[in-house]
């Protein structure tokens, strides 16, 4: 693998972030010259802090960053795509039902695409947040016009540099691949692996994310809408490429 940036934004997941950081640094190292591993703590008010300076001890390839209060998952997200330094990013969540062992995959398929997107082939969710999951990208596809199977799937990786050209906002997260496309990026899409969580609780509910994405979903649609299409060719003046014309070669005026 090329030199990589694993972002992974983090809030109250004490119960899982041990085992999570573990099997992370089992496949990517903890050389800081190859990979670093960049959790962003969206303001913890539980054991989380603790146990990231004790694996900082273990690691050198481990970068913490500490909201003071609690953000939120897009403002987390933006805060580790603008701090990555290197130019492959791979972004997953921190609830352990990501699996670690997807990394190279995803990374791999860098070399041909500037956007690389999990999608989770068998979910170990609710009944409840699959129906939700599925309404909500019918919906989005339908608006957005978007051929993503899975947007919620936090595993995704991305070429660094368009990462810091989109606007980020309140629910952002949820449309990085939309924002991306409309960047010019293209986008390959694979299957990846999903699991239980193994501790701590989910921080969204069915009702209360749909109703905040579709809020988000219009906004982006009046990006999509309102951004600027153009192609630019640039001509040369007439006397320039006359004096271009008329000007011998370096190489044929050595040979006179």
């Amino acid at each position: 693998m090329k030199p990589l940036s694993i972002v992974i934004p983090i809030y109250n997941e004490e119960a899982c972030l041990n085992d999570l950081l573990r099997e992370v640094m089992a496949v990517v190292g903890c050389d800081p010259r190859r990979v670093e591993i960049l959790v962003v703590d969206d303001g913890s008010t539980d054991g989380t802090p603790r146990i990231l300076r004790r694996w900082q001890q273990e690691c050198r390839a481990l970068r913490v960053l500490t909201f003071a209060a609690n953000a939120g998952q897009s403002a987390a997200m933006a805060a580790g795509f603008r701090a990555a330094s290197m130019d492959h990013v791979v972004a997953m969540d921190g609830d352990g039902q990501s699996d670690p062992a997807d990394i190279p995959r995803l990374a791999a398929l860098l070399d041909e695409y500037p956007v690389v997107c999990g999608y989770r082939t068998r979910r170990h969710d609710t009944w409840s947040k699959r129906w939700g999951s599925k309404l909500a990208n019918a919906v989005r596809r339908r608006v957005t016009g978007d051929r993503i199977i899975d947007i919620g799937c936090s595993l995704k990786a991305f070429h660094r540099r368009p990462l810091q050209d989109i606007p980020y906002f309140e629910g952002s997260h949820r449309f990085l691949p939309v924002l991306l496309a409309m960047q010019g990026c293209s986008i390959t899409q694979i299957p990846v692996h999903h699991r239980p969580r193994s501790g701590g609780t989910s921080k969204y509910s069915n009702w209360g994310r749909l109703r905040r994405t579709w809020i988000d979903l219009l906004g982006v649609r009046w990006l999509q809408n309102r951004s600027l299409r153009y192609l630019v060719r640039e001509d040369s003046h007439p006397a320039s490429r006359h004096t271009a014309d008329a000007a011998p070669s370096r190489e044929a005026a050595a040979s006179n």
